[in-house]
């Protein structure tokens, strides 16, 4: 028979993080205070989280190290497969060899809990007794309330409230690991309430949600704010995926011609490439390609300069791809791609010809996810569909170059929490919306102008 699945014993879970910052042809330009527009010390950042995380997102150390109880965790569901994508490959009809890396086998069914176990863990050492967050999909929100629960932490999720009457699964998954999830735009913070009193029916939004999150927990003391992508520290965590994957494809004798990650925040897209990238940046011709929606084309119609991580200007200011933060995109099934920023690092990668960003419309992604379902079996959540669509636009092109090139796909999550959604789709009540141009240059019109 030949080689479906990849596998490695326990004991191979990465021991150290991979910290692509030193190994970047330039450093990425630094956080500014909102008010002030210098840049961000430690103490800077201390109200939001504790100090070992803005160490590490400070860090130019090329590895860290991954504490025991971090790993203990991790081991519930980790190393995760490698698994050959045979069937898809026949149906497609392609020369190529495809690969996915199935990060659908945590509890909470995503790549998430990657960073959340470490965040919940590095928060309890440092006495925090209660976190705050944001959610889109409820991917996020739910692998960070079970990893509360694994430190016995109190979780609080602001959850978009758009997904959060769209995804009434993942809210009873972090209900059933004690999270306390609330829809947002809300009238539990002075964010929410500005936001409702300008717009009563708001869809809400992942940057209207951070406001929320992070003014909860600036106002008690025994409080932090966690984030799922986007910063330094979270795309570090994620690395797991990559590393395991380095060692999968040695196994086998093979290794990726073309790397493909969904981008929302970009942490999964990072955590897949980053291990991958430090080839290329050694000289293997690798490429790689970030997947994200027509409806929110960050990469590929944003523009790179500094802005808010969130909507009422309450976070620092990133460098990094953006559509502005006042942009409030529609109220697409992939509700984890709907931000309108991308990470520093991964924007900075983008800019630098690194890494090449593809937009896709929903529906031709939900065409995807079901040829997936009927090739590989495991039905993919809306996110991931957009890469999976990537990997079909390679593959089909590896077919008519006959180039016989191997492509790695990760797979962040699985679809089971989003049956909603391929009901709608099956019933063909889902479109295709492609960004007004005119709304993306008022949202950026609004952007903060920075020497």
């Amino acid at each position: 028979m030949e080689t479906k699945r990849v596998l490695l014993d326990a004991k191979e879970i990465p021991t150290a993080w991979y910290n692509i910052q030193p190994d970047l042809p330039e450093p990425p330009p630094p956080v500014l205070h909102p008010g002030t527009k210098k840049p961000v010390g430690p103490q800077g950042l201390a109200p939001i989280f504790p100090m070992a995380l803005i160490e590490q997102e400070m860090s130019q150390e090329p590895w860290i190290e991954i504490p025991r109880e971090v790993r203990d965790v991790l081991a519930i569901w980790r190393p995760t497969p490698l698994v050959r994508a045979t069937n898809l490959e026949r149906a497609l009809k392609t020369p190529a060899r495809i690969y996915f890396k199935d990060e659908s086998g945590s509890p909470p069914g995503s790549h998430k809990p990657n960073t959340a176990v470490a965040q919940a863990y590095y928060n309890k050492k440092e006495g925090v007794q209660r976190l705050t967050t944001e959610t889109g999909a409820g991917q996020w929100g739910s692998a960070l309330s079970f990893a509360c629960k694994m430190f016995d932490i109190e979780c609080k999720v602001y959850m978009v409230k758009v997904s959060y009457h769209q995804k009434p699964y993942r809210r009873s998954m972090m209900q059933l690991w004690g999270g306390t999830v609330t829809p947002s735009p809300s009238e539990e913070t002075q964010a929410g309430r500005n936001v409702l009193a300008a717009d009563p029916d708001s869809p809400g939004s992942l940057g209207i949600a951070i406001s929320e999150a992070v003014e909860a927990a600036v106002s008690r003391e025994d409080t932090k704010y966690t984030l799922g992508s986007v910063l330094n520290h979270v795309l570090l965590h994620q690395t797991v995926i990559g590393l395991e994957a380095e060692k999968q494809f040695e196994l086998i004798g093979d290794f990726p011609d073309v790397v493909i990650g969904c981008c929302g925040g970009g942490s999964n897209f990072a955590g897949l490439a980053f291990p991958f990238l430090a080839h290329k940046l050694k000289g293997k011709d690798i490429r790689f390609v970030g997947a994200e929606p027509c409806s929110c084309p960050t990469m590929s119609r944003g523009e790179y300069r500094y802005d808010f991580g969130d909507t009422t200007m309450l976070t620092p200011l990133i460098k990094m791809y953006t559509l502005g933060h006042s942009f409030v995109p529609p109220g697409i099934h992939a509700g984890g791609l709907r931000y309108h920023g991308m990470a520093p690092l991964v924007s900075l990668a983008v800019r630098l010809g690194l890494v090449e960003a593809a937009a896709f419309h929903q529906l031709e992604c939900f065409e995807a996810a079901k040829l997936f379902a009927a090739t590989e079996g495991t039905i993919p959540a809306p996110e991931t569909s957009h890469a999976i669509r990537a990997a079909v636009v390679e593959a089909i092109r590896c077919r008519e170059e006959n180039k016989e090139e191997c492509i790695l796909v990760g797979f962040s999550g699985h679809g089971l929490c989003d049956l909603g959604a391929y009901d709608r789709y099956l019933a063909g009540e889902l479109q295709d919306y492609e960004y007004p141009q005119e709304k993306i240059e008022a949202a950026i019109a609004e952007l903060p102008q920075i020497d």
